[in-house]
C-alpha cells in the first residue's frame, strides 16, 4: 500500500493541477487565454468582459456538479477533497483570464505565481512575509516581478501548502474523475463567495499594465 504523501508534497501536486488545468486549460476545457478572449469577443470592453468572467465563475462554481470525464486529466491518487481541487482550478483561471486581460502575459512564471497567491486573497501577503518579501503598498505583481525562479517555486510551495493545510487529509479520493460538487465537502454558497473573493483580489493585484503599481512583464 502506498504510504500518504507529506503535505507539502500533496500541496504541490495540487499547484501543478491548478496551474495545468486552471490556467493552461485541459480537454474540453479552455484555457484562461481563450475564454478570456470570448469574454472580451462577447463584450467588447475589457473591464465589462473581466466582471462577466467573473460572474461565469461563479456560476460554474455554484452548479451542483462538475463536467466528468477529462480522462488523463487527473491520473494522480492524492489525499485531498476533489471539489477544493477544481475549485482553485476554476478560480485560478478566472484569475489568470484577468491578467491576461489586463495585458499581462499568463506564461510568465511571476504572473503564474502571482495567480497562485491571489487564491489566498489577503493571506498571500502572509507567504510574501515568510520569505522575507515585504508587500507595503505595492500589489503583489509588483513584488513578484523580477524574483528569481527559485524564488517563484518556493512562494508556489508554500500556497500550496497552506491550501492543503487548510482543507485537511479528510477524503482520500482519486483525481482520475471530476467528482460532482453535490458529493464534495464545500457548499455552493461558500464556493461561490469564495469565487467573488478570489475575482475582487485578482482586479486589485493585476492592474492595468499602463498603470504605474502594475508588475512589468
Amino acid at each position: 500500500m502506498t504510504s500518504p504523501m507529506a503535505p507539502a508534497s500533496t500541496g504541490m501536486v495540487v499547484i501543478n493541477k491548478v496551474i495545468s488545468i486552471g490556467i493552461d486549460g485541459i480537454g474540453p476545457l479552455s484555457s484562461a487565454r481563450e475564454i478570456a478572449e470570448e469574454s472580451l469577443a462577447h463584450h467588447g470592453e475589457v473591464e465589462k468582459a473581466i466582471d462577466r468572467l467573473i460572474a461565469t465563475h461563479m456560476r460554474l462554481v455554484g452548479a451542483t456538479g462538475f463536467a466528468t470525464g477529462v480522462g488523463g486529466a487527473f491520473t494522480m491518487p492524492v489525499t485531498i477533497p476533489a471539489d477544493i481541487t477544481l475549485l482553485y482550478a476554476y478560480a485560478a483561471r478566472c484569475s489568470a483570464g484577468i491578467a491576461h486581460l489586463r495585458g499581462y502575459d499568463v506564461t510568465s512564471e511571476e504572473v503564474r505565481s502571482a495567480v497562485l497567491l491571489s487564491l489566498l486573497g489577503s493571506a498571500g501577503s502572509a507567504v510574501l512575509a515568510d520569505i522575507g518579501i515585504n508587500v507595503a503598498n505595492k500589489t503583489a505583481m509588483a513584488a513578484l516581478n523580477k524574483l528569481p525562479g527559485t524564488i517563484l517555486i518556493e512562494i508556489n510551495k508554500k500556497v500550496g501548502y497552506r491550501l492543503f493545510t487548510k482543507f485537511g487529509t479528510k477524503g482520500a479520493i482519486n483525481l482520475v474523475k471530476w467528482i460532482p460538487l453535490a458529493g464534495g465537502g464545500v457548499g455552493s454558497a461558500v464556493n461561490v463567495a469564495t469565487m467573488r473573493s478570489i475575482g475582487r483580489y485578482s482586479k486589485s493585484t493585476f492592474t492595468p499594465v499602463s498603470s504605474p503599481s502594475a508588475g512589468l512583464v
